[in-house]
């Protein structure tokens, strides 16, 4: 005879949705935070398709690394955790399903908003809440 090892289920109300969305939300603000982004140098290549910078072009430091998007996916979108987040404005039907919450802080830091998402994701699943941070470079 196998066991197998289940997460209890934890009902989650109004009250606890709003508690979950707070921790997750400092969660991924202190992941964010922690998180250092490798700066990149923005500028001319030599020839079209080189990996060398022309320095005697206009060059642009970015000490936020490179630029893309991040969000957590919380799937399937129903439930009283993503009833707070309708009920807040945070988020929105997901373009291939589940309920996407995109990440607004840093700027256009990849990185951090990466490193976010995964926080947020992973407070949603210390609750039973079934979410992924994922995200695109731009």
């Amino acid at each position: 005879m196998t066991q197998t090892l289940e997460q209890p289920v934890i009902k989650i109300g109004k009250a606890l949705a709003k508690k979950i969305y707070k921790e997750a939300h400092q969660a991924g603000l202190a992941a964010g935070e922690a998180c250092k982004p490798t700066p990149m140098v923005v500028g001319t290549p030599t020839t079209v398709l080189g990996n060398d910078i022309d320095y005697s072009k206009p060059t642009y430091f970015v000490p936020q690394g490179v630029c893309g998007f991040a969000w957590v996916n919380i799937s399937p979108a129903r439930g009283a955790f993503v009833n707070y987040l309708k009920s807040i404005n945070a988020g929105h039907k997901g373009y291939y399903g589940g309920y996407e919450v995109w990440v607004r802080e840093f700027g256009q830091s990849y990185e951090q908003k990466i490193a976010y998402a995964h926080a947020f994701a992973g407070v949603c699943q210390a609750y039973g809440i079934n979410a992924y941070g994922s995200g695109r470079l731009d």
